[in-house]
């Protein structure tokens, strides 16, 4: 059930009031601090390569930016889009922007590869039970992609 179905609880995160993201001052597993936002990692991931931009400043969407701020959440994305893809040597990059959990802006990167496991179907990350890195990938992704950023 979407977190919209409370009003009061909706409302207390969408203010920014109930917002973990706001309570903690930033998101979980950030690697870098970029112009507008912090980029995350997470090693237990649905696809290798798979990263979270998180605005800076409390926004529902991405028109509750003032403009100049919206501005540089998207060079942000360009940014992650294009060191993303050259750490990983995705053939895709897909993007997702919901906040219908957590309604603090928010744009998921997934880097799309041949015979990923979601070839020809939508990316379902809770279908992913375990790891999708070897031992020691995800550090040495992670180190290139903070590096790329540098």
């Amino acid at each position: 059930m979407p977190a919209w179905s409370h009003p009061e609880r909706w409302q207390a995160l969408c203010s920014g009031e109930a917002c973990p993201i706001c309570r903690r001052k930033q998101p979980l597993d950030v690697v870098a601090r970029l112009e507008a936002s912090w980029l995350t990692m997470q090693e237990h991931a649905a696809v290798r390569g798979y990263a979270c931009l998180v605005a800076r400043t409390h926004a529902v969407d991405l028109h509750d930016l003032p403009p100049d701020e919206a501005a540089a959440f998207m060079r942000d994305a360009q940014r992650v889009s294009r060191v993303l893809a050259e750490a990983t040597g995705a053939v895709k990059m897909n993007y997702e922007i919901h906040g219908n959990t957590l309604p603090h802006l928010h744009m998921h990167f997934y880097p799309r590869f041949a015979g990923d496991a979601f070839e020809g179907v939508p990316i379902d990350p809770l279908s992913i039970p375990g790891y999708v890195y070897e031992r020691g990938e995800f550090a040495a992704l992670r180190d290139a992609v903070v590096r790329g950023l540098g």
